[in-house]
């Protein structure tokens, strides 16, 4: 062939001529090439407990560690995260849910005070739409918490079960806009639909929302009412950032500002709602904004309005008279644990819950905080909610109604779900929380939604007097050492530490000192 260096157009355009003496390929088999070339497909794999996307064969997560023939949807958080499901197990996760109501319809004791709302039917919101990632809020969050509660013998068993129903239009119309109700009815008549980019709905949606928001309407009712003692709202799509016109935020229906006016309804006069999902109940505090019977409390990462959905600051404390009525501890950055939650519970939320002595509480339990979730990438650990429910479950005389938010690791939403619902029956957290050492930043945001809240609750004067007097000089001290890291790190280039100019670096640090 003539010329060695031939491109690919030139080859199309026949600029170069063959000659004649070229080797023969009348003998040439393609399938044998195929073989020589070695071209392999990389697999690619989605983890079930996280929804990671994993490259390889591999047979473990690279990002939670979870094996990718987990039992987690048949045994929960107790199936083993390293070896694959034992034989035997069902293997579809939506059989122990359908088991679950089946049992659990048979099994009423008049011994079984905490109530527990679930359906298998809001398994059926699903996205239609097969995209390049799986959607975090799937029915496998349900499922691991079903498989859970039934492998540790809570319920069926345990725990007593509260009739599904859907709740009606004049039920929630108490809440949302008729826009919001016929925008989600709407979707029954779509194969698949989206309220926004993340928040997407199915033929089966709109009654997953309603059966969700039926099970919280009757629950909080039925607490209220002592026909139950407590109660755990097993429920999807989750609820807390809808507003009262528009869905957004995986959320359709608000459940928790549904429970909090049936509980009214009911005859309670003053209802408090604690929010500790990792993001910012803004469709709750919007609904009551303007309403001196709710107080809203939320605890969830800010960083300035950079973390979804950028609401929630500690200067937002309720308008028209409201003030006050909305506390907002907004966390500067991830990596938050138990310590700093359990802190801002003791600092903040138990002085001023003690201040407005609620008749009913709502805990709308999000568990993207914890531990693994690749949303919220927190730290709490089971024993840390278990810790936090124990401080709420002395509030309204025990007139308690646990939500489901987020979540979306299902070895933590499952065992953090379970490490709360024993609370709910009675059994009090292994780990004693008494003195807790908060991290500075965590303690920062205490600092400052005491002086923004001290305005509106006198009783929190002495505790910000005393945290200032103890810890002041601690905040300050590491807000000074971060100044001058970052000042140190602008002015100087760091190699400068080994190279040549070692001694000016020296110098140089020696007078920032």
């Amino acid at each position: 062939m003539k010329g060695d260096d031939m491109t690919v157009e030139e080859m199309y355009n026949n600029e170069y001529e063959f000659e004649d003496d070229e080797d023969d390929d009348s003998d040439w088999d393609p399938s044998a090439v195929s073989d020589h070339n070695n071209v392999v497909e990389i697999p690619k794999w989605f983890c079930i407990n996280c929804t990671w996307p994993n490259i390889g064969h591999d047979f473990h997560c690279d990002l939670c560690g979870e094996h990718r023939e987990s039992g987690i949807l048949q045994r929960g958080f107790l199936a083993s995260s390293l070896h694959p499901a034992e034989q035997g197990l069902a293997q579809n996760g939506a059989d122990v849910a359908v088991a679950l109501q089946v049992s659990s319809l048979q099994s009423i004791g008049s011994d079984n005070r905490t109530a527990i709302g679930f359906d298998e039917r809001m398994l059926l919101h699903e996205e239609v739409v097969q995209k390049s990632h799986p959607h975090p809020e799937r029915s496998d969050r349900l499922r691991a918490i079903a498989a859970s509660l039934a492998a540790t013998g809570i319920f069926p068993g345990r725990c007593y079960p509260i009739p599904p129903r859907e709740i009606t239009r004049e039920e929630l119309l108490m809440v949302h806009s008729p826009e919001n109700i016929e925008a989600v009815e709407l979707t029954s008549q779509v194969f698949s639909s989206y309220f926004t980019s993340d928040t997407y709905a199915n033929q089966n949606s709109a009654r997953a929302a309603r059966l969700a928001a039926g099970l919280c309407f009757d629950l909080a009712a039925a607490i209220f009412s002592g026909s139950v003692k407590n109660g755990f709202a097993l429920v999807r799509p989750p609820g807390h950032h809808a507003g009262v016109k528009q869905a957004m935020g995986f959320c359709l229906h608000n459940n928790a500002a549904i429970a909090a006016l049936a509980a009214q309804n009911a005859g309670a006069k003053k209802v408090l709602i604690i929010d500790w999902d990792v993001h910012h109940g803004n469709g709750t505090q919007e609904i009551f904004d303007k309403n001196k019977s709710v107080l809203y409390i939320s605890l969830h990462r800010h960083e300035g309005g950079m973390f979804y959905p950028g609401t929630g600051s500690a200067y937002e404390v309720g308008t028209m008279g409201a003030e006050g009525y909305c506390v907002n501890v907004p966390w500067s950055r991830g990596g938050v644990g138990d310590n700093d939650y359990v802190f801002a519970f003791q600092q903040v939320v138990l002085p001023i819950v003690s201040e407005f002595d609620p008749d009913f509480t709502i805990i709308s339990a999000g568990f993207d905080a914890a531990r693994g979730d690749p949303l919220g990438r927190c730290d709490i650990t089971p024993s840390g909610y278990a810790q936090m429910t124990q401080m709420c479950s002395d509030l309204s005389g025990g007139k308690l109604l646990v939500i489901l938010e987020g979540g979306y690791n299902l070895r933590s939403i499952s065992s953090s779900a379970t490490a709360v619902i024993k609370v709910l029956l009675g059994e009090n957290p292994r780990r004693s929380m008494e003195q807790v050492i908060p991290s500075k930043s965590g303690l920062r945001t205490v600092l400052e939604v005491l002086e923004v809240q001290l305005n509106y609750w006198p009783s929190l004067k002495s505790k910000l007097s005393k945290l200032q007097s103890d810890w002041g000089l601690y905040a300050l001290h590491d807000k000074k050492q971060v100044k001058k890291k970052k000042r140190r790190a602008k002015q100087l280039p760091i190699w400068w530490k080994l190279g040549r100019k070692r001694l000016l670096y020296r110098l140089w640090c020696k007078k920032l000192s």
